[in-house]
C-alpha cells in the first residue's frame, strides 16, 4: 500500500488518500490522472488492469485501487 501511496501522493501531495473515499466522485483524479496510475502500477506492481476495470469504483479511494491490484496479483 506504501508503494500505491507514493504514486498518489506524486499526483495530488494535498489529498488525504488514507482516508479519501470521493476521488473520482469529487474529481480530484482526472483521465490523464487515471492514465498515470495505471502506468505506474504496472510498473511498480507488475500489474496490467484491463479495460474493464476502468470504473470509478475501483479508483475512488487508494483502499479500492489496492484491493484491485491484490486481486490482479492473485490472476
Amino acid at each position: 500500500m506504501e508503494d500505491l501511496l507514493e504514486i498518489l501522493e506524486e499526483l495530488h501531495d494535498d489529498v488525504d488518500y488514507e482516508t479519501c473515499t470521493t476521488l473520482i466522485d469529487d474529481k480530484i483524479l482526472d483521465s490523464f490522472d487515471i492514465v498515470t496510475i495505471v502506468a505506474e502500477v504496472n510498473n511498480v506492481f507488475d500489474v496490467q488492469i484491463p479495460a474493464e476495470e476502468l470504473i470509478p469504483e475501483n479508483f475512488n479511494s487508494a483502499k479500492a485501487l489496492y484491493a484491485l491490484i491484490e486481486r490482479l496479483e492473485d490472476e
